[in-house]
C-alpha cells in the first residue's frame, strides 16, 4: 500500500492585511511613531473642521467679509487670531518632528543596536531592505503632513486677508498652507536619515537634525522672497503713499532717486532735518518705494519652493541609497 504525503502548507509572510513581509516588519519597528502620527493627523483635521464651522458662522453672521471694516477686523482677530497662530505654529513644527523623531532614528537605531548587520546577512538584499525601511515611514509622514496642510488651507483661505494682517509671507501662512509643509517634512526626514546613517548614533543624529532644521529655516526665510517677482509702488518722498491691496504681503521699503536707484529706507534719516534734506539732495533721493507680493502670487511661490525642497530631498535620499549599497553599514 502506497502512502501519499500531502505537501506542507506554504508559510505565509508575517503580517495582516496589505502589510506583509518587510513592510510589516518596518511597521512593527516604528509602529509607535506611525500610529501617533496617524492619530495626531486625525485629531488635527477634526480640530480644523470645527474651526472652519466657527469661521464660516462668523462670516455669515456679519453678512459681508470684514475686509476694510476695522471694527469687524478687530472682532475677528480677537476671536480667531490666537487660534490661527497656534494652528500655524503646530504645522510649522510638524516637519521638524518628522525629521528629528522619524528620520534620524530610522537607520541610526538599526546601526546602533547592531540589527542592521544581521538583516544584511540574510536573504533580503540591501536595496529591498532600504526601499521598505524608507518607503513606508516617508509615505506616512508626507501623507499626514499633506492632509493636515490641505484641511488647514481650506479653513484659512476664506479669511486669508484678515488673519496675520494679510502678511501671508512672513506671518506663518506661507509655511503652513499648500504644499510647503509636506515638502519640508520630506526634506527634513531625508536630512535626518542621512545624518543618522553617517553618525550611527540615535541621540547625536537627532540633535544634528534639529540643528540642520534650524539652519535651513534661516536660509528659507531669506530664500522665499526670491520665489516670486516682487512688485513696486513708487511715490514722492514727502507724499502719502497709496494703500496696498488688502491681502498683499509687504516685502520691503526703500528710498529712491528719480532714475530708480534704491537706497535703504533709513538713508538720510537723523534728528537734524536740515542735514537730512541736504543728504537727500546730494544723493538725489526724491521718492519712496514699497515692494510687495500680491496674494495671487502665493500659490505659485509655494509650489516653486516645494519643488526646490523635494529636489533637495531627492538628492539627499540618492546619497543615502548610494552609500547604503556601496559602503559598509
Amino acid at each position: 500500500m502506497t502512502t501519499t504525503t500531502a505537501p506542507a502548507p506554504a508559510t505565509a509572510a508575517p503580517g495582516r492585511g496589505p502589510l506583509r513581509g518587510l513592510p510589516w516588519v518596518v511597521w512593527r519597528r516604528h509602529r509607535t511613531f506611525l500610529r501617533a502620527a496617524l492619530l495626531l493627523t486625525l485629531v488635527g483635521c477634526a480640530v480644523f473642521l470645527y474651526q472652519r464651522m466657527g469661521v464660516m458662522d462668523f462670516l455669515h453672521g456679519k453678512g459681508a467679509p470684514p475686509e476694510g471694516n476695522e471694527k469687524l477686523l478687530t472682532e475677528f482677530r480677537s476671536r480667531f487670531g490666537s487660534t490661527f497662530e497656534s494652528d500655524m505654529e503646530y504645522l510649522r513644527y510638524v516637519p521638524l518632528v518628522v525629521g528629528v523623531f522619524l528620520g534620524a532614528p530610522l537607520i541610526a537605531r538599526e546601526q546602533e543596536h547592531g540589527t542592521l548587520k544581521l538583516v544584511t546577512t540574510q536573504s533580503v538584499s540591501r536595496s529591498r531592505w532600504l526601499a521598505a525601511t524608507l518607503g513606508l515611514p516617508l509615505a506616512v509622514a508626507v501623507g499626514c503632513s499633506a492632509l493636515l496642510s490641505a484641511v488647514f488651507t481650506w479653513v484659512w483661505t476664506p479669511v486669508h486677508g484678515m488673519d496675520v494682517n494679510g502678511d501671508w509671507l512672513t506671518g506663518g501662512a506661507f509655511e503652513s498652507t499648500g504644499p510647503v509643509p509636506a515638502a519640508r517634512a520630506l526634506f527634513l526626514a531625508a536630512c535626518g536619515i542621512a545624518l543618522g546613517m553617517l553618525i550611527k548614533r540615535v541621540v547625536p543624529a537627532m540633535a544634528a537634525t534639529a540643528f540642520v532644521a534650524l539652519a535651513t529655516s534661516l536660509v528659507w526665510e531669506r530664500f522665499r522672497g526670491r520665489l516670486g517677482t516682487v512688485r513696486s509702488i513708487t511715490y514722492p518722498y514727502n507724499g502719502n503713499g497709496p494703500d496696498l491691496p488688502f491681502d498683499a504681503a509687504r516685502f520691503d521699503d526703500w528710498v529712491a532717486t528719480a532714475d530708480g536707484r534704491l537706497y535703504g529706507f533709513g538713508t538720510c534719516v537723523s534728528t537734524d532735518s536740515g542735514a537730512d534734506h541736504a543728504c537727500r539732495a546730494k544723493l538725489g533721493i526724491v521718492n519712496r518705494v514699497i515692494q510687495y507680493f500680491d496674494y495671487e502670487q502665493m500659490a505659485g511661490m509655494q509650489w516653486l519652493g516645494a519643488a526646490v525642497l523635494v529636489a533637495l530631498a531627492a538628492v539627499v535620499l540618492a546619497f543615502v541609497v548610494w552609500r547604503t549599497r556601496r559602503r559598509p553599514l
